[in-house]
This record gives structure tokens, sequence and C-alpha cells, in this order.
């Protein structure tokens, strides 16, 4: 497909979109002209974005069909996106291909001489990022498409740093299985992270992620997980990793792991060659020694020295919303940013909490009706079991931001069903509201976590929290 696709004029629906934006930019950076729309840019949300966008040659139009204009554009739309959008009745009518954003992704990626696919329930965007410094520090210069901003690759020429321009030849990107779309990659090395519920059922993940092992030229698999360890058979080859199995090719030392409030550290054992590295990575929490071994591995499998990965992640700087400090009040009031959304991310973002002395106040706000549908049971289960008694839960309606999505099933079911589960909750429809009540609760010590997905605005909403304690 990425023959056809050469120096193709792409429109996007929804460009400035978390998993749209760094696409756009990958495909602007191969040499494709790049226009879009965005129904937020008409809304007038984060103008920042869409002037950054203008002013590095991406052409912006409102969303009212009036930027798909010739037959010889391809549309990028998300499947979810219905017939009735102007743009997608304008591509159409002119007889425009149309292509979903895994479609043009797993295209670009395929058509990579050496590419690297993370895969997995939760951990994916920071374990991309890691590989990508790593590569990036070994002087590979890589191409990386990521849901998340890698911190390191910031600048004042690209704030939006989801995504790196850099060889053509080598791709490293996270693939997503919710869509289904994982099955369209074929990498050359394939990480696997965990399996647990999401969107899909079990049974569902079990076909995706033992088809995604088994395209993969070199697996890197989770042995801690046990539906991963059990979908290890059908690699072609692999390289095994683990916190807790010492028999995985690599591991660490359980006596050497210390954390702390800012990062963590453990002595890295190579099993395949008896080797032992210290590893010092700066960003808290067991589960990020263990993405930190899942890029390790990955990058084991791509002849990179254990050693040399495990050094590069003493400067890893980590991603935007992926447990990200906004600051602490003169009181003491710690403010934390996270991308938290489904049962394992909210479950590694609580204990990383709670790995730490202070109270913590909890704001979620739900990424949809329909994943609220899927996984409420599980997400109001993991907040009852993971915080405690002097803990509490904060949460507003879901995200919605128009369509025929059924809303009956809301977020007062789950505080509802922390609150039987022995949890604190509130359910406050208002997000505005619901930061009013949080300032209000806020004492010296707290711990405040806004978590959600799919939506730009929560950050700013942190930061307007931490603001209002002075």
């Amino acid at each position: 497909m990425a023959g056809s696709l050469e120096g193709r004029p792409l429109f996007f629906c929804g460009i400035g979109g978390s998993g749209m934006l760094p696409l756009a930019q990958i495909a602007h950076g191969l040499g494709h002209p790049v226009a879009g729309s965005d129904r937020s840019r008409d809304q007038g949300r984060t103008p920042e974005k869409f002037a950054w966008l203008e002013s590095h040659g991406f052409q912006l139009f409102p969303q009212d069909g009036s930027g798909v204009t010739s037959p010889e554009q391809i549309l990028v739309a998300s499947a979810a996106i219905e017939d009735s959008v102007p743009e997608v009745a304008r591509a159409k009518e002119l007889g425009c291909e149309r292509l979903s954003r895994a479609e043009l992704l797993s295209a670009l990626f395929n058509d990579a001489g050496f590419s690297i696919a993370v895969g997995g329930t939760s951990g994916k965007s920071t374990v991309t990022g890691m590989i990508a410094w790593i590569l990036h520090e070994g002087g590979y210069d890589p191409t990386v498409m990521n849901g998340a901003v890698m911190k390191n690759f910031v600048s004042p020429d690209n704030p939006f740093a989801s995504a790196r321009i850099g060889r053509r030849e080598l791709f490293v990107s996270e693939v997503d299985e919710s869509d289904g779309s994982i099955a369209l990659y074929r990498p050359t090395i394939g990480v696997l992270l965990n399996v647990s519920l999401d969107h899909k059922s079990i049974e569902e993940l079990r076909v995706l992620f033992g088809n995604f092992v088994a395209s993969a030229g070199t697996a890197a698999i989770n042995l801690d997980s046990p539906e991963a360890g059990w979908l290890a058979g059908r690699a072609r080859d692999r390289v095994t990793f683990a916190l807790r199995n010492s028999m995985a090719d690599i591991t660490v030392d359980p006596d050497s792991i210390d954390q702390s409030d800012f990062g963590i550290r453990a002595a890295v054992i190579d099993n395949r060659k008896r080797e032992v590295f210290p590893l010092i990575l700066p960003m808290p929490g067991l589960h990020n020694l263990s993405n930190a071994l899942a890029a390790i591995a990955a990058a084991s499998a791509a002849g990179i020295g254990v050693g040399h990965a495990a050094y590069a992640l003493r400067s890893f700087a980590g991603l935007a919303r992926r447990y990200d400090v906004i600051g602490a009040s003169p009181s003491g009031i710690t403010v934390i940013d996270d991308f938290g959304h489904n049962p394992e991310k909210c479950a590694a973002t609580l204990r990383t909490l709670k790995a730490s002395h202070g109270r913590v106040i909890a704001f979620f706000q739900p990424h949809g009706y329909g994943p609220l549908r899927q996984m409420g049971t599980e997400l109001a289960e993991t907040f009852a079991r993971e915080l405690g008694p002097e803990d509490i839960t904060i949460m507003c309606d879901p995200v919605y931001f128009g369509g025929t999505v059924d809303r009956s099933v809301g977020s007062e079911r789950i505080a509802a069903l922390i609150k039987v589960s022995g949890g604190k909750a509130e359910h406050i429809p208002a997000r505005e509201d619901c930061a009013e009540r949080i300032v209000a609760l806020a004492r010296p010590g707290d711990r405040i976590v806004v978590m959600g997905a799919r939506d730009d605005t929560l950050t700013e909403f942190a930061r307007s929290i931490l603001a209002r304690l002075g």
C-alpha cells in the first residue's frame, strides 16, 4: 500500500487529536502535502496547537468539507467518524480514497526496513518513548509514532513531540488492539507488555495479541503477565523480560530495587550472558521499572547491549500525562496529571501514589460512555481496592463531543459501585464543579491526581487546580 501513497496529498479529519497529530507530522515529514480540519479548532479549543500546525506548513480548514477538493486527496479519518461529517460526504462525492489512521500508519510502518511495534493493554506510550530515546542516544535517528508527548524530544520548534521525524528506514510505533488494527502491522520486533481487559474481551485479545507475536521477526514478551507469557509459544524468536520471574532473559535482582517519589533504581540481570548492569530510572513506580525492562529487551533484540540501553534510560525524561507532576502548592499539595483510563493503568498510578505517604484525591474523567459500560465494574473495583479509607475519588461525567452514542450509563454508577466496595467516591457532573470540590477538600500533604484520556484540556484543568491552591 505504501507505494501507492508516495507523495499523495492527505486530508486529516480531526487533525488535532492525540492519534492523528503525530501521524500528520510523520506523513508531512515523509513528503506528503498535509491538510486537515478539527471540531476543536472550530470550537476555539487549544488554539495554540492549531496556530503551530499552520505555521509549520499544515493547511487547516473549517470542518465543513471545504478542504476536500480533489479526487487525488486521501481522506484520513477514524472508523468511528460518521458519513454525515461534511469531509466524509465530500470525499465520497469526489471518489477520494479513505484510510483509517491505523491503515495509513501501518502502511508507513511496514514500508520501513527495520520496525519496532509496542503492543499491550497498558504502558505502550512510555515503552515506545523509552525505546525511541535508547535508539536516539545510540545515534540511530529513529522515526517515532507515539500517543503521548515525549519530553526528551520537545523543543521550541516541536512542542507537540508525540512524533519524531528521523530515518524513514527505522520506525518505532505503539500499536493499538482496541480497534483490532494491531493485525495490520508486520514488525521486525514486536513488544508485548501485558494482556488485560480494556476495550475487548480477553478471548478477542488472546487472538489479536497471539497473531501479533506470531507476525514479529522477534517478540519481546513480559513473563510477569500470565496471558502474555501464555502467548510466548507463538513467537518465531523471542526475548523475555520480567520483574518477578527469575527465568526471564532480562530481569532484576529483587533485593536491589530502591524506590523514591522521584525514581527507581535496580540491578538489571541479563541471564543469557550472566551480566549485571545498574539502572537508574528518573520516574517512580514498579510499573515503570517493568516498562524499562521491556524497552531494554526490545533494544537487545535490535542488537543494542543491555548495559548501553540501561545507561540511556538515566536521562529519559518521561511523557506528558504519564504520572506528570504539574507542581506543588506553597502548603505542600502536589498536583499530578495522568493518562490513566482503564483498570490496569489506573491501578499502576494509584499504587505509585500509595507507595509514599499522604492522602490521595483522585479525580477521574471517563474517556467515553462506551468504555464506561465495557469496564465500569473493573474500574470501580480498582479505585476501591487501591485507595485507602482516607482517600477519595471524584468523578465528573464522561467525555462527550457529540454523536449518537448511548449515554444511559454514566459516572454516577461507577461512584456508587466504589462506595458499595468500601471506597469513598463522589459524582459531580460538571468538571468545573469538581475543581471547586477538590480545592475545598485539599489539605497540606495531599496528592491530587487528574486522570482521564481523549481530552487535551485535562492538563490545563490540572494546572488550574494548582493555581487555585495558591
